[in-house]
């Protein structure tokens, strides 16, 4: 089952451009009952080796601007060392309720951006002045949601490149990838040290995962990629809407299995003892 599921999210971040973090943490908590702070750190993880494997392509067709993808990493790894620390305190208390808060707001946020600029009319619009310098500054708190829930630095990293620069479409992307890869090694490399990822769960999502993705890039240009991106994107719009409401309500919250807690358990306990 770890197989397939890692296989179908790498296919559908293929063949959609959705983010990684945003798309794998909900997918292993709502199928296969991962506790959720342990889903936070494998989604990290398997983001980041994901994304190793998307991002060399865009360098080698020029679509990372390094100046800007600097600027952006000055500000978002500091962020990302302050979300992990935050993350460790809350689940240390044991309170999951903000995790499930500042999971399910961003991937409404995020959904929410990709379906208007799915349905919006392509317009061109007037080249502005650049205002890069905030760029360091305004990834502090996306770095730090990116630690904190394991997603964000995508969808919010491309509107602040949108809004602050004249890059190409092209180089958003490429830029942001880049940007979100350096806070998923980052981000996973500390989960890892704490033991919140499930490492035997981690494997087997990434067996699946590497296949998904090449074949998902193969066959892309093949598919639907407008309709099939909408529908992610609804999807994960009510899985958002669900993870706040568990926040507020948590015995809302999906019961998890013996197995998957006694393997996650002590991942749990060692990271609460530090």
């Amino acid at each position: 089952m770890e197989l397939l599921f890692g296989f179908l999210i790498a296919f559908a971040i293929a063949i959609t451009g959705v983010g990684a973090g945003t798309v794998t943490a909900p997918a292993l908590v709502m199928f296969l009952h991962v506790p959720l702070p342990v889903a936070v750190g494998t989604a990290l993880v398997y983001a980041s080796i994901v994304k190793l494997i998307v991002v060399p392509v865009q360098i080698m067709r020029n679509q990372v601007v390094w100046k800007v993808l600097g600027m952006m990493l000055l500000g978002g790894l500091p962020g990302v060392l302050l979300g992990v620390l935050l993350f460790r305190h809350v689940v240390g208390h044991g309170h999951h309720a903000p995790l499930y808060f500042a999971l399910g707001s961003i991937i409404v946020f995020a959904s929410g951006l990709h379906f208007y600029k799915a349905l919006r009319a392509k317009k061109d619009t007037p080249r502005r002045k650049e205002r890069r310098r905030w760029l360091a500054v305004l990834m502090i708190p996306i770095g730090a949601e990116l630690g904190f829930s394991s997603s964000g630095a995508g969808a919010l990293g491309t509107v602040a490149l949108l809004g602050f620069t004249n890059l190409s479409a092209s180089e958003v992307v490429g830029t942001d990838l880049a940007f979100a890869m350096c806070l998923s090694i980052l981000g996973g490399s500390l989960h890892l040290l704490a033991h919140t990822p499930d490492t035997t769960l981690l494997v087997k999502l990434l067996a699946g995962g590497v296949v998904g993705a090449i074949t998902g890039t193969l066959i892309a240009p093949k598919l639907p990629h407008r309709q099939l991106r909408l529908v992610l994107t609804v999807w994960l719009f009510l899985i958002g809407l669900q993870f706040c409401y568990q926040a507020v309500h948590p015995s809302a919250a999906p019961a998890q299995p013996e197995k998957r807690v006694a393997v996650s358990a002590p991942m749990q306990n060692a990271m609460i003892s530090r």
